[in-house]
């Protein structure tokens, strides 16, 4: 298994109606990502959500990518996600922005896509039935890696088009593209991944367990995949979770019992309708008060709701994940009730405890599925003129008789 964390701009109270404390908050998000890259964490997952007030104040990630790939070498930065509606913004912006993210990170941004996952923030661009996001998203996803290959991009759909021909700039660096990654939810969705040949997130609120069933169906869809959308198979799940991992295992413990965790998912449960949620589940401004006492503790653990514990512990709770079938961990951070130190605290003993024991590849999967990269398109669809220049500028890098300089 592979491992990463989660931001998300998560501002609760007063802090967000207070722009010291938004960019306070910004600002160690970022720190958490450029800490995770010293200490074996392979990926950095970046949310994207429009007027979620509180739950997400984090609009932009790639701007906020741009500052973290230049502070880091090694971790992959990913949109999670990237919701894909032409009324939101045309697909042609989207091809470009990962293209440049993949140029500025030197092929480690990670292209997380999906339909949105609200009405509220949908609404915000103008979309007012969230389930017409869905059909849209599958007709975009579809054209992304057409623009990146081919230099006369043309086409007439149901959602968009480019009327003429357009060459969209720039490429993707090097060989292939940005891994292609689709949030997920229900089996279905996770069958239609694997068929296509790119990555699942599962952004998960309940127990681990519960996951097998859709983790199965994907590895059976990805099995089948003859033509994935893109140049090559990204067979990868990621689920996300929680988890306080410590030396001292009785600080984890005391940390996990402090008041109101789980104001976050009342949140979640108050933007997020296109997600099925229990009957049980706390909708903002009702709150979970807190995990309550040590046994139901051990029983959220038990049960696989979330991690908690030393290094050592936490490896044992991490087997449940690793028999279910997922390939990537993923924590959101800063989960309720730790602190900003004990967060950074945690990146550490986290990365250089407990990750070597479940992640022995000094190379990221996604990396290695790029390398088998095959074109699906050619450069040009339509017949090129031919056309000849007299001569370029002697800067010109590489010069009409092949000569380069770099």
């Amino acid at each position: 298994m592979e491992f990463g964390v989660f931001l998300n701009g998560y501002l609760p109270g007063p802090a967000s109606r207070d722009t010291d404390a938004e960019h306070l908050m910004l600002k160690r998000e970022m720190e958490f990502a450029i800490k995770a890259d010293l200490y074996n964490w392979k990926y950095a997952w970046f949310g994207e959500h429009h007027g979620l007030t509180e739950y997400s104040h984090l609009s932009a990630p790639e701007v906020m990518m741009g500052y973290v790939a230049a502070r880091t070498s090694r971790i992959h930065l990913g949109t999670g996600i990237n919701s894909l509606s032409p009324r939101k913004e045309h697909p042609i912006r989207y091809a470009e922005r990962a293209a440049m993210l993949d140029h500025v990170t030197e092929n480690r941004f990670e292209w997380g896509t999906g339909r949105g996952a609200g009405s509220h923030e949908m609404k915000s661009f103008n979309i007012m039935d969230k389930d017409s996001t869905k059909a849209e998203w599958n007709e975009v996803v579809r054209q992304i890696p057409r623009m990146w290959e081919q230099r006369d991009y043309m086409y007439e759909g149901e959602s968009f088009t480019v009327p003429t021909p357009h060459n969209v700039l720039p490429k993707p660096y090097g060989k292939g593209h940005p891994p292609i990654w689709v949030a997920c939810g229900n089996p279905g969705t996770f069958t239609t991944a694997g068929e296509m040949g790119i990555g699942a997130i599962a952004f998960n609120f309940e127990p681990v367990f519960s996951m097998k069933g859709r983790i199965d169906a994907y590895k059976e869809g990805i099995a089948n995949c003859t033509q994935p959308i893109g140049q090559f198979k990204n067979d990868n799940v990621m689920i996300t979770n929680g988890v306080i991992c410590l030396a001292d295992r009785d600080r984890a413990r005391e940390i996990a019992l402090r008041h109101y965790r789980g104001y976050l998912y009342s949140l979640v449960c108050l933007y997020h309708d296109t997600m099925p949620k229990p009957d049980y589940a706390p909708t903002w401004p009702e709150s979970i008060s807190g995990v309550g006492d040590y046994d139901t503790l051990d029983r959220l653990i038990e049960d696989g709701w979330m991690l908690c514990g030393n290094p050592e512990e936490v490896s044992e709770q991490l087997a449940r994940f690793e028999s279910v079938g997922c390939d990537q961990v993923v924590f959101g951070l800063p989960s309720d009730s730790l602190e900003h130190d004990e967060v950074l605290e945690m990146i550490e003993v986290f990365g250089t405890k407990v990750i070597p024991e479940f992640d022995k590849d000094e190379v990221h999967s996604t990396t290695r599925y790029r390398a088998t990269a095959e074109r699906n398109y050619p450069d040009f669809e339509f017949d090129v003129p031919d056309i000849t220049v007299a001569g370029l500028p002697t800067n010109a890098i590489i010069q009409p008789d092949g000569t380069r300089k770099m």
